[in-house]
């Protein structure tokens, strides 16, 4: 069976979840591509519009505020991933609001999920 290419691994990984350009770098690397084969890959998934980490950090920004996470814990897994982190904190619900939404869980709930604490 012949090696697959790089962008054939990278589509098969974005398939199945939006991933940043860090992680996907780190699965070709682990599959064994060069520096030079996964920044091509990459690069060419960008241009053709599959790859783009602005969009999957504020996706997964929205997603994690709508699951009731905080932004100190959605800023965590999207530096974790390796993508931009303010400007999709700043297009997500104001933390505020979302404390309001989330309030009946308590105080310790809120604290897990990367809540600030109210001061």
């Amino acid at each position: 069976m012949p090696q697959q290419k790089p962008e054939q691994v990278a589509l098969r990984a974005l398939s199945a979840a939006d991933r940043s350009r860090a992680e996907l770098d780190e699965r070709l690397e682990r599959r064994g591509f060069d520096d030079a084969e996964r920044q091509q890959a990459l690069d060419e998934l960008e241009r053709l519009g599959y790859l783009d980490d602005e969009r999957t950090a504020a996706l997964r920004a929205e997603r994690l505020a709508d699951r009731g996470y905080g932004d100190a814990y959605i800023r965590a897994d999207l530096e974790h991933r390796g993508l931009p982190t303010e400007e999709a904190l700043a297009a997500i619900e104001p933390e505020r609001e979302r404390i309001e939404r989330f309030a009946t869980k308590g105080r310790a709930w809120l604290a897990r999920r990367g809540f600030a604490s109210e001061g």
